[in-house]
């Protein structure tokens, strides 16, 4: 949900109502670290960097939420600020729960970085995002990128050999096969996710950041995958085209519709609150949009 919807949605409101090793590196992707060393209490030891993507092996799961969820979904919007239940057309989207399998894939551990995203620059194959124009604290090459269009993160993805995530792709990576609630498990922690909160005003500096903070910040809430930040920090673009249903029945592999103005954003952003960093949450705008809490993470077929 997008913060200039919250005084809409207000009056809703209150109306009554499995990991695997690296893969080959990409074209833009370095040579592999060095391990880092740490001397901590006078002992060296080596401490061999994480991989940049993790291989999602095929599976089958249930993507999408049940009425039981939704309700859930409603009932969570009362523990944030304005402290009543969300209509349920706010997750309708999420309907119909269906299985969908997915073949193999890679996909980035963390959102991409402002110094991955600098090295497309610098090849001429991506834009100079508009951090000139009052965003100046964003651009830090440790942060996510931000205040990229759909347009720039296909860019970047294809320029790295990849492409985006579908939003089953993305959905799988972040619930895991059984369908966990939010990355880390079921249980909400506000401590292990960069969040925001459901008010007027956003930003909740409770878990130690007030806006962005740097990729995989919070190691406790990556899944057990290994991927970060699949909840809070910055929402993402995927490759599909926003729908307000699913289709029913078993897919496999889908790619969403063929046509549409919008495309879709999962994860929640730093300015989101618990109902909508849920894995299952869905979030749409127009592709040309470019937000303070959007970047994206790039897939890989083997």
């Amino acid at each position: 949900m997008r913060p200039a919807t919250v005084a809409a949605l207000a009056l809703l409101v209150l109306a009554p109502s499995g990991g695997a090793a690296r893969p080959p590196p990409p074209p833009e992707a370095p040579s592999a670290p060095a391990p880092q060393a740490s001397t901590k209490t006078g002992i060296v030891t080596l401490q061999s960097p994480a991989p940049e993507a993790i291989l999602l092996r095929e599976s089958t799961f249930t993507m999408g939420s049940t009425p039981a969820e939704v309700a859930h979904a409603q009932t969570l919007c009362a523990l944030e600020p304005m402290g009543r239940e969300c209509p349920e057309q706010i997750f309708g989207d999420e309907y119909p729960p269906h299985e969908v399998y997915l073949s193999d894939v890679w996909i980035d551990r963390t959102e991409v970085t402002v110094a991955r995203y600098r090295r497309c620059v610098a090849a001429g194959h991506c834009l100079e995002p508009p951090y000139a124009s009052g965003a100046a604290r964003f651009d830090r090459p440790e942060l996510p990128v931000v205040m990229v269009s759909y347009g720039d993160a296909v860019a970047f993805c294809t320029w790295a050999g990849g492409r985006l995530p579908t939003e089953a792709e993305w959905e799988r990576a972040a619930r895991g096969a059984r369908g966990r609630r939010y990355p880390w498990g079921n249980l909400w922690n506000g401590s292990i996710v960069n969040h925001g909160k459901l008010s007027w005003d956003e930003l909740d500096p409770t878990d130690g950041f007030l806006e962005l903070a740097p990729a995989g910040s919070f190691p406790d809430g990556r899944t057990p995958d290994g991927f970060a930040d699949m909840a809070g920090n910055v929402e993402e673009w995927v490759a599909d085209y926003y729908a307000p249903r699913y289709q029913e029945g078993s897919v496999m592999n889908p790619r969403g519709p063929s046509s549409g103005e919008e495309r879709v954003l999962r994860g929640g952003g730093y300015v989101h609150g618990r109902p909508f960093l849920r894995a299952a949450s869905r979030q749409h705008d127009l592709p040309s949009m470019r937000r303070p809490w959007r970047g994206f993470r790039c897939a890989r077929d083997p």
